[in-house]
């Protein structure tokens, strides 16, 4: 029985690669990382004894670094296993939940049909190309010589020119014994109500957009006559062609997207030809529409966290945000969203070739989390200075996080947003005081020139408010990294998400990486081998001062003679707070920017806004309530 291609691609897109494989191996935990897709294993088709068989679910592919086996969830049941082709793909449609087709002939028809058509993609997409090298492509080149578009980089999108005729294409097609009724069930003529067709792209730059095997399937022009009223144009909906199921470079970008790289969507064919030019190869684009449902699960197929880059101007931040909440109801644990904002008036393109790679990386390094843009989206420009309308936003924030599906994460953000919302309202609360107090501080009252400005004094400028944290070891940092040395338990089943932790104190960091580093070795790591293997590596006198902090603070949970379950209870509310606290921090260092570069008052209320939270959440550091009872202590009146 042959199998259309449309069903094998919907039995790959429904189940992980990883999920075939890991029915037959035993997948290594130091390196393999589940958030990514990314696992390992010991080779089941050639003996070892260290993981080099690896398999990616963003690509859908297995492969052994010791003796070379690679292929897809099919092949690795019929190399395996000896199955038939047939009883491979039963085998795998069962687990997927995907019924097996009956037998029809008339969908085998089509499929044929299919077949002979991405044949003619194929043609044009040669006579495009060419055309771009012949005289009639010179204002295409020089167009593209100007975006700065090198000729590898044409070859390598596969770049052409339509041109500036009514019948050349059709022309060209009819050369090649292609028939009126394929050109037409392609897109590539224009026939209706019409007594003779006509070539649909014409004077038009092209760019071949390709299916999720690297077949083309369509094309997008843009328009080399700024007369022409529709400045890009896509091919029509064919049988080969269903824009909202397809993103532009997709096939590519999965190929080369990395073990530690993410997928980036930007808008338009230039931004992802001009930033993959710069190094960002794993870029791709929806075609000239908003993202649909379809896209962002084409998205989650080659990576945990796609980061989506928009404009800084308002319809770029209402083209974020609808993205945001259409999102929502779909992410899952370790599957969610980061946005990238662009500078106001800069798309990619311009950012890469301004500023270079690193322009366009360091606003990587700046994105936003899912909820970021949606707490963003309730409260910008609101003012919440009555019950009601705090109450208002309380209900949206709680509409919004019941749309998620995932019972897990849904309780999550219902808790996210809680703590952002009280917090939030007790800052306002604590600026309009001493909004009424300094009144008469400087700011700019009505009818003073600069009205709504501040003048920063030297004290400001130099108060605790807007200098770093001191050199002093925090609390909160060295009760984590106490308990993961005394806890072994611990250290292993939160392993990923300690080597992600961002750790600020320089001798907390370097106790960390030792310790992570002892870990992922395999070398035993109870209390006895860590302190070991902190004095090995010259870190005895900084375990020390970390240890009697925390025996100091009172924090027995971290001490090795808590019980494991006291330990982990205190050790998810410690890394619940630590991972708050950097999202406050990073808050705090743009309201400070924003206060250097444009000091108004809005912007120094919101400084103080941010500092009141990070006080709030300070002091709501404290061991879980009743804590001590399965250790043997009593509990807390």
């Amino acid at each position: 029985m042959r199998f259309s291609d449309s069903f094998l691609d919907e039995i790959r897109a429904r189940l992980p690669v990883s999920a075939v494989v890991g029915t037959r191996v035993t997948w290594d935990k130091k390196k393999t990382n589940t958030s990514r897709g990314d696992y390992w294993a010991c080779c089941p088709f050639h003996g070892e004894k260290t993981p080099s068989f690896h398999a990616d679910d963003r690509k859908g592919r297995y492969h052994c670094f010791g003796c070379g086996v690679s292929g897809d969830h099919f092949r690795f049941l019929t190399e395996l296993d000896g199955m038939s082709f047939p009883e491979a793909v039963e085998r795998v449609a069962d687990m997927a939940g995907v019924p097996m087709p009956a037998r029809d002939p008339q969908a085998e028809q089509r499929e044929k049909e299919r077949a002979s058509l991405t044949e003619v993609m194929e043609i044009a997409t040669r006579f495009f190309q060419e055309k771009l090298q012949a005289a009639d492509g010179a204002k295409a080149r020089a167009y593209l010589r100007d975006r700065g578009i090198t000729s590898v980089t044409q070859q390598t999108f596969r770049l052409g020119y339509a041109p500036d005729s009514r019948n050349a294409l059709k022309e060209h097609l009819a050369s090649k014994g292609i028939g009126k009724d394929q050109m037409e069930a392609c897109g590539l003529t224009v026939f209706e109500n019409l007594p003779v067709s006509y070539d649909r792209f014409r004077d038009r730059i092209m760019f071949p957009i390709e299916d999720s095997r690297g077949r083309v399937i369509a094309f997008g022009g843009r328009a080399m006559s700024a007369d022409i009223p529709a400045k890009y144009m896509n091919s029509p909906e064919t049988e080969l062609f269903h824009k909202s199921n397809v993103l532009y470079n997709f096939a590519r970008a999965r190929k080369t997207l990395g073990r530690d790289e993410t997928v980036i969507a930007v808008e338009g064919y230039m931004d992802v030809i001009g930033i993959a030019q710069a190094g960002f190869e794993h870029a791709v684009a929806p075609l000239g529409t908003a993202l649909t449902e379809n896209q962002l699960e084409l998205l989650w197929r080659m990576t945990k966290e796609p980061m989506l880059c928009f404009d800084g101007d308002q319809a770029g931040m209402r083209a974020a945000f609808r993205a945001a909440e259409l999102a929502l109801p779909m992410i899952a644990p370790g599957r969610t969203l980061r946005f990238v904002i662009m500078p106001e008036g800069k798309d990619p393109d311009d950012v890469v070739r301004d500023g270079g790679p690193e322009a366009f990386q360091a606003l990587i390094k700046e994105a936003r989390s899912l909820a970021d843009m949606l707490w963003l989206r309730e409260t910008s420009g609101g003012v919440f200075d009555t019950p009601e309308r705090r109450a208002d936003l309380e209900q949206r924030l709680r509409k919004l996080t019941s749309t998620i599906r995932d019972e897990s994460v849904r309780f999550h953000y219902s808790q996210e947003m809680r703590e952002r919302a009280q917090a939030f309202f007790g800052a306002r609360r604590d600026t309009r005081g001493q909004g009424r107090a300094n009144d008469n501080r400087g700011y700019g009252g009505k009818g003073q020139q600069g009205a709504g400005r501040l003048a920063i004094s030297d004290r400001l400028a130099h108060s605790a408010l807007v200098r770093s944290a001191g050199p002093v070891m925090p609390l909160r940092e060295a009760t984590i990294v106490v308990t993961l040395a005394n806890h072994a338990a611990l250290l292993d089943a939160y392993f990923d998400q300690a080597a992600a932790l961002d750790i600020e104190h320089p001798d907390l960091r370097q106790l960390l990486a030792a310790l992570l580093d002892i870990a992922a070795h395999g070398e035993p790591h109870g209390p006895a081998e860590v302190k070991a293997g902190f004095e090995a590596r010259g870190l005895a006198e900084v375990w020390e001062k970390a240890l009697t902090l925390v025996r100091g603070a009172h924090q027995w949970p971290a001490l090795p003679e808590a019980a494991p379950e006291d330990a982990r209870e205190a050790f998810i509310q410690v890394l619940h707070l630590q991972r708050s606290a950097g999202f406050l921090h990073k808050e705090l260092k743009a309201a400070e920017q924003a206060l250097a570069t444009d000091p108004t008052e809005e912007n120094y209320r919101r400084l103080v806004e941010i500092q009141a939270h990070i006080r709030d959440a300070q002091s709501t550091e404290a061991l879980i309530e009743g804590f001590g009872v399965t250790s043997g202590r009593a509990a807390r009146g």
